[in-house]
């Protein structure tokens, strides 16, 4: 069986982060392991505390996991502060990780930044020139792109400027902020071949709950690279998967609920 590590926080509610990352590996068929960021308490409704872990006891988290259980893959969510990245980072390189989705959490749903402005620029210097892809939406991709988007010439016009400032390719997310979920994949070089860039066009599923979609995605992503797919397919397969998650119709919580990550078990 093949492995992926996801690098997250704790959604105490079991929508997002951690939680949403092994929920999504089980059902797509790898094994999931998990290194812990943070703790947070929350529910459908929002975030109440948040609590991070030492530096070094993330270290050892990584440590004892691909010294023993060595990883297909690799996603990492939420990182909010320098020391975090940093150590995820310097566990990249030592141990050779390969398949990284990095997912950069940066700007919530309503705007609001939800990491310093150092912690941004450790991100964009230590962790995204390791990434075999990240997966920004529109607010993420205007802090890497330095200007708004608007449209979806705007979006290949991002992702093709991230890639060059980064090296890695991008899946820059529409979601509502432009269109129906319609996702612009810029691959850049890939087995020594320069790509060209890809539209995944989606379907509207009228579901309010979309809570942990973008952990989701990104592990999604990492099962199927851990896999073997190339991106291109990991990232087709993985908006497939949401897609049945979304249309199972789960309706939980007094907020924007979780998604049904066992939609496809039979």
């Amino acid at each position: 069986m093949k492995t992926a590590l996801t690098i997250a926080g704790s959604d105490s509610s079991g929508g997002a982060g951690i939680q949403a990352d092994i929920k999504t590996m089980t059902c797509n068929g790898v094994f999931a392991m998990s290194a812990i960021t943070a703790l947070t308490a929350q529910n459908t409704t929002g975030v109440t505390a948040i609590k991070e872990v030492e530096p070094e006891f993330l270290k050892e988290e990584i440590k004892a996991v691909v010294t023993d259980i060595f990883p297909d893959a690799v996603k990492t969510g939420m990182v909010s502060s320098t020391p975090l990245i940093k150590v995820i980072s310097d566990s990249i390189k030592e141990y050779g990780l390969k398949n990284l989705v990095v997912d950069p959490v940066m700007v919530a749903t309503s705007g609001a930044k939800l990491i310093s402005d150092e912690a941004i620029e450790t991100l964009k210097k230590k962790l995204l020139p390791l990434a075999t892809v990240i997966t920004p939406n529109i607010p993420e991709a205007e802090v890497l792109f330095g200007r708004k988007i608007t449209n979806e010439k705007e979006m290949e016009e991002a992702a093709k400027k991230i890639h060059e400032d980064y090296g890695c390719a991008v899946l820059l997310k529409g979601g509502h902020s432009l269109n129906d979920a319609n996702d612009f994949l810029y691959p850049g070089n890939e087995n020594g071949k320069n790509q060209e860039g890809i539209w995944f066009y989606g379907k509207k599923i009228n579901n309010p709950n979309t809570h942990g979609t973008g952990c989701t995605l990104s592990s999604a992503i990492a099962s199927n690279l851990a896999k073997g797919f190339t991106l291109a397919e990991s990232v087709k397969n993985a908006k497939d998967y949401i897609s049945g998650a979304l249309e199972a119709m789960l309706d939980l919580g007094k907020g924007s609920g979780p998604l049904a990550h066992n939609w496809n078990i039979k």
